[in-house]
């Protein structure tokens, strides 16, 4: 976005920030993920799934669900935002080499992740994705050891 001040270019518009990760957005896709493998947390339960290789590019996609009994909307949409924040904050949601698994996650988020620290919510939610990544490689290469 370029923004002509008095006859000149001012190119320093603040511009959008760069996602490193996808986004799940329809029902069907939170629903799918909703029957993998998952992993509690007391501010937040991790859900995972992988994705098969030839329908949908490798990479890591995320949901966030924070349903009204965790709170008002106020309370709801910051912790939203905090959770968005600590996925942008977290390496391990940006790995996207070529041998990296394509994997669907959805992040159930409790009342919990507004008095956690934010330091504490992004190791926490790393390492969840860490353990997760293994089980679900763990279980895949057993299912697939098995039907060989």
């Amino acid at each position: 976005m370029t923004v002509q001040i008095g006859g000149s270019v001012d190119d320093s518009a603040p511009t959008a920030p760069l996602v490193a990760f996808g986004r799940l957005k329809e029902r069907k896709e939170f629903l799918a993920v909703a029957k993998g493998a998952r992993l509690h947390e007391a501010a937040f339960t991790l859900q995972a799934k992988l994705r098969s290789q030839d329908l949908a590019p490798a990479g890591r996609r995320f949901g966030l669900t924070v349903t009204k009994k965790t709170g008002n909307s106020v309370e709801r949409n910051r912790i939203r935002r905090r959770l968005r924040a600590a996925l942008r904050e977290n390496p391990s949601t940006r790995s996207t080499s070529t041998d990296s698994h394509a994997c669907d996650y959805v992040i159930v988020a409790r009342r919990e992740c507004l008095s956690i620290r934010f330091a504490d919510l992004t190791n926490k939610l790393g390492a969840l994705i860490t353990r997760i990544d293994r089980r679900l490689i763990q279980t895949t290469d057993t299912h697939q050891a098995k039907h060989t």
